[in-house]
This record gives structure tokens, sequence and C-alpha cells, in this order.
């Protein structure tokens, strides 16, 4: 039996993918993100009705629930260190990922924000899956409740040209670049997970 140690050149290679539970919160609250931008797209020009009013309360559950997956991926984001970029990646275009990922985060956060303080201004109090009221967080005021859904609205096309050129980005680096940058994200593509995020 050998029981020599590793030398090492024979160490575990540290690998450059995320974590299972990173890449679990990132796919999950971009699905959630998708489903609620196309709910809200599909409902906003519908008449009022029942109908209209239960998406109304889906749209604002998805929010909720968007927002409260950011908290954690955040709380899980600053105590796990993120696998590096590849060395080819030029400095600019580190920077320009790394504005896009603080600009992603912030509108995550301040959207449901804009969101509720909206359904607030305008009488609608939001109850979570129809169980747990949430408070107020404005009296009514029907006219700033309009001003917040056109800031509602223009926040939420932001943040869907900055995911546009986020996907655009990874598909680049996959397909014309060949490095690892989407590996990272997507668990088949068969980069081994980084020790820095391993769960």
């Amino acid at each position: 039996m050998n029981t020599m140690s590793p030398t090492p050149s024979s160490a575990p290679d540290p690998g450059t993918r995320y974590g299972g539970v990173a890449i679990g919160l990132h796919w999950l609250i971009a699905i959630a993100i998708l489903g609620s931008f196309s709910l809200g797209l599909y409902m906003s020009d519908l008449p009022l009705s029942p109908q209209k009013l239960k998406f109304y309360s889906w749209h604002k559950w998805a929010g909720v629930t968007i927002f409260l997956c950011v908290l954690v991926r955040l709380v899980w984001r600053l105590s796990h260190r993120p696998p590096e970029l590849p060395d080819t990646i030029p400095a600019w275009q580190r920077k320009v990922a790394a504005a896009t990922h603080v600009l992603l985060y912030l509108l995550m956060v301040v959207i449901p924000i804009t969101g509720w303080l909206m359904s607030s201004a305008m009488g609608f109090q939001t109850v979570y899956f129809g169980v747990l009221p949430l408070p107020d967080l404005l009296v009514r005021n029907d006219e700033l409740g309009e001003r917040l859904q056109q800031v509602h609205t223009l926040l939420n096309y932001g943040m869907a040209a900055l995911v546009v050129a986020h996907l655009g980005a990874a598909l680049k680096h996959h397909f014309i670049d060949r490095d690892e940058v989407l590996a990272r994200m997507v668990p088949f593509l068969g980069n081994k997970p980084s020790h820095g995020d391993t769960r």
C-alpha cells in the first residue's frame, strides 16, 4: 500500500465554477424574474376584472419572493468568494462585468420595493400568498401611486436591458471567446466547483 502524501503537483484543481447554492439561487431568481416580468407585461393591458386582480396578486407574490431570494443571495455572496474570471479577460471587461452585477443586484432590490410602495399608495395591500399581510409603506395617494408605477415600469425595462446584455456577454464568452465564464454558472458544462464556494 502506498501511504505517501500527494505531491503539490497532484493536488486537486481548485476549479472555476460556482457552488451548488449560488447556482441554485441564480437560476431560481432568473426564472422568477422572467416569469414576473412576462406576467407584468401581459396583465398591464387587461381590462379590470377579478382575473386581472388575481394576476396582480401573483405578480406581487413573485416580487416578494424575488426580493427575499436576492437578500439570501447577497448574504451568500458576501460570505463565499466567487470564482475568479479567466486571466484572458481584459481589465475593462472586468470593470464592465462588475458594474453590471452591481446594477443588477441594486435593481433586484429596488424594483420590488417600488412595487410595494406603488401598491401601498394605490390602496392595495400586499398579502403574501394570500396568507401574510405586509404593512403598507405609504398612505393612499393615487397621484403618487401613478408616479411610482411609472418608476417601477422604467426600472423593469432597465433591468431587462441589463439582463439581455448580461446574457449576450455570457454567450459571447462561451461560443466566441471559448473561455470558462458561462461554465461557472452552468453545472453540466463540467467545471469543478471552486474551493471558496463549494456548498
